[in-house]
C-alpha cells in the first residue's frame, strides 16, 4: 500500500506542487515580505518542494535536505518556515490522494495518513536538527567573536594601555572584562590602565561594582587603573547612588586620563611649538646673512 501511495504522489507531483505553492504564500508574514523579494521566496519554495519529492522518490535520502537547510541558514529564514511548510505539504498531499481515490473506508484513510507521515516526519526531523545545529554553531562563533571584541586592551605607549568599553555591561561580560584586563596587564607589562566608559550608556550600582572589582584586581598585581569618560549624567548617577570611587582615580575624558597616566609613569607632555618657532627664526636669520 505504501509503495502504491508513493507512486500516486510522485506521478501527480506537478499537481501537488502547484497546490502547495498556492497555499505556501500565506506563510509569508509582513516582516518576512519586507526582508525577502517575491522572486527569492518563489524560487526557494520551488526548491523546498523539490527537496521533499526528491526525498520521497529516493525513499528517505536526506542529502538534499541537509544542503537546503544550510541555504535557509544563510538566508536567515525562520525555523517556522520549515515546519509550517512541511505540515502544509502533509495536508495538501493527504487531501489530494483522498479526493482522487474511490476508496473512502477508514483503513484506506489510515494508510494514507501513515504513509504521508513516514515521508514527511524524517524530513522535518532532519531539517530541524540541521537547522538548529548550524544555527547554534553560528551563534557560538559570533559569541566568541563578540567576546574578543567586547573588552580589548590596547597598548598606547610603554606602560600605558587603554580598555575602551562600549555597550551594556552584564555579569557575563564583566567576567570577560576582568579576564582580559588581568591577562592584558601582564602581557603588556602595563603600569597604568585607562578604563574608558565613554561608550557605556548606563552606569548603575552593578556596573560600578564590576569596574571597582576590576580596578582592585589590577592593583593587586601591581598596576593602577584610571576610570575615564565620566560624563556629567554618569557623575550625577554615581553620586545619587552613593557609589564610592575614592580609591579609583577618575577623569572626564581620555585625554585628561592619558596625561595623568604619563605623570604616574614619570613622564609628561611637552609643547614643542615655541621651539619650532625659535628654529624658524634662526633659519630666517641665517638665510638673511
Amino acid at each position: 500500500m505504501n509503495t502504491n501511495l508513493r507512486n500516486i504522489a510522485i506521478e501527480n507531483s506537478d499537481t501537488i506542487v502547484q497546490m502547495w505553492l498556492e497555499k505556501i504564500d500565506s506563510l509569508k508574514g509582513e516582516e518576512f515580505r519586507f526582508s525577502t523579494s517575491d522572486e527569492l521566496f518563489e524560487n526557494t519554495n520551488r526548491e523546498f518542494v523539490n527537496v521533499i519529492f526528491t526525498s520521497i522518490k529516493q525513499q528517505g535520502s536526506l542529502i538534499e535536505v541537509i544542503t537546503f537547510s544550510e541555504k535557509l541558514i544563510t538566508l536567515g529564514w525562520p525555523l517556522s518556515y520549515i515546519t509550517d511548510g512541511l505540515q502544509l505539504f502533509r495536508r495538501v498531499t493527504i487531501d489530494y490522494i483522498l479526493s482522487n481515490s474511490d476508496q473512502v473506508d477508514t483503513n484506506f484513510f489510515s494508510a494514507v495518513l501513515t504513509s504521508v507521515d513516514k515521508w514527511v516526519e524524517p524530513i522535518i526531523h532532519q531539517l530541524i536538527n540541521e537547522y538548529t545545529g548550524s544555527w547554534e554553531h553560528i551563534l557560538s562563533i559570533q559569541r566568541i567573536a563578540l567576546q574578543e571584541l567586547s573588552a580589548p586592551l590596547i597598548p598606547v605607549t610603554d606602560g600605558i594601555t587603554i580598555m575602551p568599553l562600549i555597550g551594556t555591561i552584564d555579569t557575563e561580560r564583566a567576567k570577560q572584562i576582568m579576564e582580559n584586563l588581568l591577562d592584558g596587564v601582564i602581557k603588556h607589562n602595563s603600569e597604568v590602565v585607562l578604563i574608558d566608559i565613554t561608550g557605556v550608556p548606563v552606569v548603575d550600582t552593578m556596573v560600578a561594582h564590576h569596574i571597582i572589582q576590576a580596578a582592585e584586581a589590577v592593583r593587586l598585581i601591581g598596576s593602577n587603573c584610571i576610570l575615564v569618560g565620566i560624563r556629567p549624567e554618569i557623575a550625577q548617577t554615581i553620586v545619587n547612588l552613593g557609589i564610592d570611587l575614592t580609591n579609583l582615580p577618575t577623569k572626564s575624558s581620555l585625554k585628561k586620563g592619558f596625561i595623568t597616566a604619563l605623570e604616574m609613569t614619570n613622564r609628561k607632555v611637552i609643547n614643542l611649538k615655541p621651539m619650532e618657532d625659535g628654529i624658524e627664526e634662526m633659519i630666517n636669520s641665517i638665510q638673511g646673512e
